[in-house]
């Protein structure tokens, strides 16, 4: 064994040496439809506007505050008064945060962190690299709620935190919200709820307004799928004294002076970036009804900017999506309940036709 071989083993943990680390490819010169990503730019005017704000940013100074761009997300993106929240770069450092405060310390057995499987990836990571256990509890074959075993799962394991994507990553489907009452009832006081609303602006329902009704709870979103992906700004609240709790956890300077500029400024023209999911909702729909159209595909029902449907062979179709130079996500090795089941991300009307075209002629 080489002298680095020795120091990786003798220095870093067995279970960080074991995975993968989580790898992005180069996207250049393809249909990209595998990020759910929003396809719309600012307008013209806009940028250009943005641009000049950007250009007047303090780069050789640390972020000084974030009140002014706490004060815009509350009051924009429809937090009840009298809540505050904390910022991340982007939803993947809250989900982090939330991890690192709810893990226990040796030699207290470790804390659990649940949530229904198929989701997003992100909770078992986080949950592995901050000490916790990950409790996954699978969903029904239709992407419903098991609730009889996610109460069982709740009773027994008694996790300190539960996420629930709403809608769900990969499905696209919202959970009903008289199960996600009865998952926050029987949490009670000694586990925190976790809605991770990262595709409201396209499900258009919320938790958010219902956060007084929950001491338990935590809402959280990014700007992301809105159409701010590249400033990678998240943002979650709670009630006032367990969101203390959250805070002290927080990166100082976590998020730079050129996201907070940005937002703050897109935030003033909240209007444009609402009208975008509204074309992208409408362009769901339109190509979900196409692809439930052809021979072998089954469509599932979505409430986010992406669909998630199921081939006869997803290997194979993907395989030559890629030869068309068309990039998805290929779920079908993810649960055993996304067996050869694929999942694109709504576009352009015109990027949404290259790309049926190309999924048509991949069935043959």
């Amino acid at each position: 064994m080489s002298f680095l071989d020795q120091l990786i083993s003798n220095t870093v943990r067995a279970d960080v040496r074991a995975v993968n680390s989580y790898q992005v490819a180069d996207a250049g010169g393809y249909l990209k439809l595998d990020a759910m990503e929003n396809p719309y730019l600012l307008p013209l005017p806009l940028r250009e506007e943005l641009g000049a704000r950007l250009a007047g940013a303090v780069l050789n100074r640390y972020p000084h505050s974030y009140a002014s761009l706490k004060a815009a997300v509350c009051s924009k993106l429809g937090v009840p008064a009298g809540h505050d929240v904390i910022l991340g770069n982007g939803s993947d450092e809250l989900i982090s945060m939330l991890a690192m405060a709810c893990a226990r310390q040796a030699p207290a057995p470790r804390a659990v962190l649940m949530a229904p499987v198929p989701g997003f990836v992100m909770y078992a990571r986080s949950a592995q690299f901050a000490g916790m256990e990950f409790v996954g509890v699978p969903l029904n074959a239709d992407f419903t709620l098991d609730m009889d075993a996610m109460l069982a799962a709740i009773e027994q394991h008694r996790p300190a935190l539960v996420f629930l994507a709403y809608p769900n990553n990969p499905t696209g489907n919202l959970f009903d919200a008289a199960d996600i009452e009865r998952i926050i009832a029987a949490l009670g006081d000694t586990g925190i709820a976790v809605l991770d609303e990262a595709y409201e602006p396209f499900a258009q329902q919320s938790f958010m307004q219902r956060l007084p009704e929950f001491e338990n709870l935590v809402v959280m979103r990014t700007v992301s799928k809105l159409g701010l992906a590249g400033i990678r700004l998240g943002y979650m609240s709670a009630a006032p004294r367990l969101l203390e709790q959250f805070e002290k956890v927080r990166p100082p300077y976590n998020v730079n002076v050129l996201t907070q500029v940005a937002a703050e400024f897109v935030l003033d023209h909240l209007d444009v970036l609402n009208a975008q999911a509204a074309l992208i909702n409408a362009a769901r729909d339109e190509l979900a009804d196409r692809l439930a159209a052809l021979p072998g595909v089954t469509v599932f029902p979505s409430k986010a900017n992406f669909l998630l449907i199921r081939v006869a062979d997803s290997d194979d179709v993907c395989a030559k999506l890629l030869a068309h130079r068309v990039l998805i996500k290929n779920m079908s090795k993810m649960h055993a309940v996304l067996a050869n089941c694929l999942r694109i991300s709504v576009s352009t009307p015109e990027e949404n036709s290259l790309f049926y075209d190309a999924f048509k002629a991949s069935l043959v």
